[in-house]
């Protein structure tokens, strides 16, 4: 037995920790790991990988990420890195200008802190774009802005009632003012033009290299169906993964319609049967429990305060019923699904808990890997009882620092208390919770290095400012091991996330050590080579 490749000359992360040492891949596995061990399968025709001191580690795998949308984002309105009102609406006037001939202007990623409040009006976009409908869903794609067109085109007035899991936001006189939030959005949203299956694969594609450039050798897709308006990536994962495109290993979590009840478990029964080929697997559903703290929709359990610091009647929103939660998670976990969890408010977070605890007393153990992300606010009495209850903590690292979002329109209206009890990741892992991580890109960046800079020292990359809750930083390994062996353990995905012999060969050589540098400059670190199965599917210009 010969190895196809060597990799040597540079620090290893092993179950162990970091050490420098080589690793012999043959075929799609690795074969040994040790010096010795596999410079004995060393032959004329290994391809010998120099590290040169830069860290070989194991693919990085998203727990939590929607990288269809994504993908379109980017070859529509993408309006990411705008940082200002000015530069919002700038950019929404250069991509009408740039695209005369499309009948609706869509896109997002546009930022709340831009905002007086984080609510832009209809009249911002009506300057700018006056004959044509707008749809623009924010950054976290809890809310959309739109011009007066679209609010024509979709009938919304004064007299249209709120639905029961959103809101039109209004001006004092009861007119809409073009911000929809959480289910209010598929007003609109719906009208919009639908991608076409070659988008759609287009769009996965160009998100697979992105990905792959970054490290990323697997995820979960954290919404696989309807979601209002939003594209279902089902057929492209399909397509992708039976012609061969698709080189990542995915687990789609399947939509739960949170208009219905336990009725929809046969179909999703079917869905796991039918969407799962190759690459792909469909094991997983996605129940969104509440809203985001910043348009006060995230599920609380004492009132959300006003801009004088006293409570108000707004607990935030509930999306599913918490009195049927524990029934369909105990019918899932029966089916042996995964249950996914959105939860970011205590309130929710505790519900999902509770649904988790049911599901254990009505089935017993089972290795269906549980998992609540997102996790901003967590009520320290339910810390301890992930571990207990084996649900995996699904952290996004990089909201976890200060920045405008978070210290203008979310600690206000919490409180110093609760603000406190928010991305609780060292509290977490002191309790023995598995950390497993991932980005929600669009929603943030899906660079790993991002969010482990931000996991380590709970500042934002480039950055200097006040750390926030230090106490809540978490060591390099172990957030490594949360994009690794974490994500893998969610994912089902047990013969990768680790190097040793016998796991699949997925693995990342980064452009340095970030072991080797000061923790203020792990967000720099940038990926150099990127295999899956032994395949090399991503190299830098400069590797």
């Amino acid at each position: 037995m010969q190895a196809d490749l060597l990799f040597t000359g540079g620090p290893v992360l092993t179950p162990d920790g970091p050490t420098t040492t080589s690793v012999a891949v043959v075929d799609d596995r690795i074969a040994a790991v040790g010096d010795a061990e596999a410079q004995e399968l060393t032959g004329p025709k290994t391809e010998v990988v120099d590290l040169a001191g830069r860290l070989l580690l194991p693919g990085f795998q998203d727990a939590h990420i929607h990288p269809v949308p994504a993908g379109l984002e980017l070859t529509q309105c993408d309006l990411t890195t705008a940082k200002t009102a000015r530069e919002t609406l700038a950019a929404v006037r250069a991509y009408a200008d740039a695209h005369p001939d499309r009948e609706w202007i869509t896109g997002g990623g546009w930022s709340m802190e831009a905002f007086e409040g984080g609510m832009p009006t209809k009249e911002l976009l009506d300057a700018v774009v006056p004959d044509r409908p707008v749809y623009l869903p924010n950054r976290d794609h809890h809310g959309a802005w739109v011009n007066s067109r679209a609010l024509r085109l979709a009938g919304i007035t004064r007299d249209t009632p709120d639905p029961v899991d959103g809101r039109f936001e209004r001006d004092a006189s009861g007119e809409p003012t073009g911000m929809l939030q959480e289910g209010a959005m598929q007003y609109v949203g719906r009208l919009t033009p639908a991608a076409t299956p070659a988008d759609r694969l287009a769009a996965l594609l160009h998100a697979q290299r992105h990905l792959h450039a970054l490290g990323i050798t697997a995820w979960q897709d954290a919404l696989v169906g309807d979601f209002l308006g939003m594209d279902d990536p089902s057929e492209a994962y399909l397509a992708a993964a039976r012609d061969g495109s698709l080189t990542a290993r995915v687990v789609g979590a399947l939509w739960w319609d949170r208009e219905r009840g336990a009725e929809q478990i046969p179909e999703l029964v079917e869905r796991r049967a039918a969407f799962s080929q190759g690459l792909f697997r469909a094991s997983s559903v996605k129940l969104m429990l509440d809203g985001v703290a910043e348009t006060g929709t995230a599920a609380l359990l004492d009132p959300y305060l006003d801009g004088c610091g006293c409570a108000t009647a707004n607990h935030g929103t509930s999306f599913l019923d918490p009195t049927q939660l524990p029934s369909y998670v105990s019918e899932l976990d029966a089916m042996g699904f995964q249950c996914h969890f959105h939860a970011l408010g205590d309130r929710a977070v505790r519900d999902a808990l509770d649904a988790i605890e049911a599901a254990r007393r009505a089935n017993g153990p089972s290795d269906t890997r549980p998992h609540l992300a997102h996790l901003q606010i967590v009520h320290p009495d339910d810390v301890p009882r992930f571990a207990r209850l084996g649900a995996t903590a699904n952290i996004q690292p990089l909201w976890a620092a200060h920045e405008p979002q978070m210290d203008k329109l979310t600690i206000p209206f919490l409180g110093p208390e609760r603000a406190a009890w928010q991305y609780p990741f060292g509290a977490l892992l002191r309790s023995g919770a598995t950390l497993a991580a991932g980005s929600d890109w669009p929603v943030s960046s899906p660079d790993p290095m991002r969010g482990i800079h931000v996991a380590v020292n709970r500042v934002s990359p480039g950055e200097s400012g006040p750390v926030f809750l230090p106490a809540e930083r978490i060591g390099l390994t172990t957030a490594l091991t949360a994009y690794t062996a974490g994500s893998a353990y969610v994912n089902h995905l047990d013969e990768t996330g680790t190097i040793r012999p016998g796991a699949l060969a997925d693995l990342v050589v980064l452009d340095r050590d970030p072991y080797a540098g000061p923790p203020e400059a792990i967000g720099e670190t940038g990926v150099a080579l990127t295999y899956v199965g032994g395949e090399r599917v991503y190299t830098a210009p400069d590797a």
